[in-house]
């Protein structure tokens, strides 16, 4: 724990627990923390050249191309599920978010949890898979929300490919879908 607590003053790493608080499970220590890398090129270094490192300097990739194939979609995915958190937050400028993280646990996956200043709740999944999305992922979504006793305001998809024309037509004020060209909006405000 010394090791951790040292990269973590450091920021090198932090520690990103389930939003339990969210839905009431405060007190169930069963749920896991993860540890992660503050940087990609960090989590990059450690989970694909670190480990061997000996071969890429001997000039041997395979090992490197090998391991990197069968994870590159888990390396990936952290990082569209980060754009969609930050794209979150930019959508709520107007009433901040308060908290926000990600909440897991033995059977459920929600990437956006988030509760606002004046009390909303947000739920949503990031899928940056290559098909578009459907009403079973909103149903999906709806279900695990109900099943871990999350009531949301507001439902968020984001996704790399788009969404079917059946989905796009239930687009309103609670459900909100965005795709990869609303990342724009996060480089204007920095201007």
């Amino acid at each position: 724990m010394k090791c951790v607590e040292n990269l973590s003053d450091r920021g090198i790493i932090e520690v990103e627990s389930s939003q339990n608080f969210l839905v009431n499970k405060r007190g169930d220590n069963k749920i896991a923390k993860k540890l992660l890398f503050t940087t990609p090129f960090l989590r990059f270094w450690f989970a694909f050249v670190s480990p061997i490192y000996k071969g890429i300097k001997e000039g041997n990739f395979k090992e490197f191309n090998e391991k990197y194939e069968g994870r590159k979609a888990d390396f990936s995915d952290f990082i569209f599920d980060e754009l969609g958190l930050e794209l979150t937050t930019d959508l709520y400028k107007d009433d901040q978010i308060k908290n926000m993280g990600k909440y897991w646990d033995e059977n459920i996956e929600v990437s956006i949890v988030a509760k606002t200043k004046s009390g909303k709740i947000i739920a949503g999944n990031c899928k940056q898979n290559n098909s578009k999305l459907k009403k079973s992922d909103l149903n999906k979504l709806k279900a695990d929300c109900e099943a871990i006793g999350l009531k949301p305001d507001t439902f968020i998809l984001f996704t790399k490919k788009g969404f079917t024309s059946e989905l796009k037509s239930m687009k309103s004020d609670s459900i909100k879908l965005l795709t990869t060209r609303n990342l724009k909006i996060l480089l204007e405000d920095k201007k």
